[in-house]
């Protein structure tokens, strides 16, 4: 079952909610080794890509992935508004002209999403980072898309691997960012961009779950 344009407007909208809900927690583990803002500034991000939501929702699902990059880069700060805006922008030229995606474009989608956010960031996997979560939940839906598994398990198998990398932030030492200042501080707190990253892909795979019951 492929996820629609429709499918993607209720992913962005399930999005701001669930970034809405866990505001103030994201914040709060952006605390000890961030600005403090983690969850301020996503949640300030869409609900502007909530407000423009309407204008695209019946475009493309590359034009409406393009409008919330750009959303997010001109109204996120810090570097959560960059690295999502470019994960979005690089996720929405994958899937231009495209309504309908299946399992090989949702994982290009992805792998071009990702690629954005390393090029930008220049981070690699095991700086604790948002990259922690993304890249397992990539390297699983490959796998699942490959074995020709459903759009749900491939969702849900990508979703789990982010929960698994994001936990596995809290033992690594930060060498990127704001956290990296901290050095043997930045030990044992889970990582808030490796936390949204998961919180994103979690409700792409309940939106898609919705669908298919």
């Amino acid at each position: 079952m492929p996820v629609t344009t429709e499918d993607v407007v209720r992913w962005i909208t399930r999005v701001a909610a669930v970034l809405h809900e866990n505001r103030g927690y994201l914040t709060q583990l952006d605390s000890p080794i961030g600005d403090a803002d983690h969850g301020i500034n996503l949640d300030r991000g869409f609900q502007a890509v909530m407000d423009k939501l309407p204008t695209v929702a019946n475009m493309d699902i590359g034009s409406i992935l393009k409008m919330v990059g750009t959303t997010l880069v001109s109204t996120v700060g810090g570097a959560a508004g960059p690295l999502y805006g470019t994960a979005f922008l690089r996720a929405g030229m994958a899937t231009s002209g495209k309504n309908e995606l299946y399992e090989a474009d949702v994982v290009s989608m992805l792998e071009a999403a990702l690629e954005g956010i390393k090029a930008r960031g220049k981070a690699q996997p095991g700086e604790k980072t948002m990259l922690d979560a993304l890249t397992p939940a990539i390297a699983a839906m490959k796998e699942v898309e490959q074995q020709h598994g459903s759009m749900a398990q491939l969702l849900q198998r990508g979703s789990d691997a982010a929960e698994t990398g994001m936990k596995a932030t809290i033992p690594l030492r930060a060498t990127k960012g704001r956290a990296s200042y901290l050095g043997a501080r930045s030990i044992g707190h889970q990582d808030p961009g490796a936390t949204s990253s998961w919180l994103i892909l979690k409700s792409l795979a309940e939106t898609c779950a919705q669908k298919s019951r």
